[in-house]
């Protein structure tokens, strides 16, 4: 079960206090999720969040009653409330069966906001790489950002008992899909390789890391890359919304300098540069939704 670690959580549109989160955080039913940077006050890629938000319920075949607009007031609100400046904010949407039945249209809608325990990399991680190790599983739809316990108590057992920063996931045909809570990008001579988007969730960083590449002209391929074969690659590295861009030093027992691959470098500096330009941008687009207003 999630921890709300700041003074206020939403429910709805309603601002509760941290102490009523148990009696509002119901686990029963399904749930999709989004989990959002927050980075000097401002949302991180907020708009392609949502975005995720609406074609998970859409694959699920979920409707999504509170709008956009909604929500986005909501988190403004919530992050002035807890006086937030980098933090991690969770938004999830509950989906409760009214009655014993398989029919998504009879279910019991709730939304949550809260911020939740991060873990940020540290300078030195990012200079040297971490570890991790290959994972063999499969998510039922990858697609989708749905909450899924069983899965993830699995996997973090793992990663707790090997000491690594990541699992990365292998399908049962044996290739690389994804990370357990991020994606994957491999790196072969000057070209970038991540899996087919088919396969995985859609991660936002990882949008944002391939648009990265087109301006620097790097190339990137979607396409399978077998576990066996990660020993002809040149490097790898980790996307996610706490990690950024982050390289990998081992998989397994295989090694790999990531941190020092050319490209990676070049990689983590753009990707720097599209973070602070979209920060930029959300903060014009507040100030001209509330001149309209």
């Amino acid at each position: 079960m999630d921890t709300c670690i700041s003074r206020f959580f939403l429910f709805g549109n309603e601002m509760k206090k941290k102490e009523k989160f148990a009696k509002y955080n119901n686990v029963n039913g399904k749930s999709l999720y989004e989990v959002i940077r927050i980075s000097d006050g401002i949302p991180i890629f907020l708009m392609e969040h949502l975005e995720r938000l609406e074609n998970s319920a859409k694959i699920m075949k979920y409707q999504i009653s509170i709008t956009r607009d909604e929500i986005i007031d909501g988190i403004l609100k919530l992050i002035k409330e807890n006086e937030a400046l980098n933090e991690n904010l969770k938004l999830v949407i509950n989906y409760i069966p009214r009655e014993n039945t398989d029919d998504n249209t009879k279910v019991e809608e709730k939304f949550l906001a809260y911020f939740v325990p991060h873990s940020y990399p540290l300078k030195q991680q990012y200079e040297e790489g971490v570890k991790t190790i290959t994972y063999h599983a499969e998510r039922s739809n990858p697609n989708a950002k749905v909450i899924n316990n069983s899965f993830r108590e699995k996997v973090n057992e793992q990663i707790k008992n090997k000491g690594v920063y990541e699992a990365i996931l292998v399908d049962d045909e044996g290739f690389i899909t994804e990370g357990s809570k991020s994606n994957i990008f491999m790196v072969k001579g000057s070209t970038i390789i991540t899996s087919k988007v088919i396969n995985v969730l859609p991660g936002i960083t990882r949008q944002f890391i391939i648009k990265t590449c087109r301006k620097l002209n790097i190339e990137v391929k979607e396409e399978d890359i077998l576990e066996r074969d990660l020993k002809l690659l040149d490097g790898l590295f980790i996307s996610g919304t706490s990690p950024n861009v982050l390289p990998i030093n081992s998989v397994n027992e295989l090694s790999f300098s990531s941190s020092q691959n050319s490209t990676i470098k070049l990689i983590m500096k753009g990707f720097n540069v599209e973070l602070n330009e979209n920060k930029q941008k959300f903060v014009k687009y507040i100030e001209n939704d509330t001149i309209n207003k």
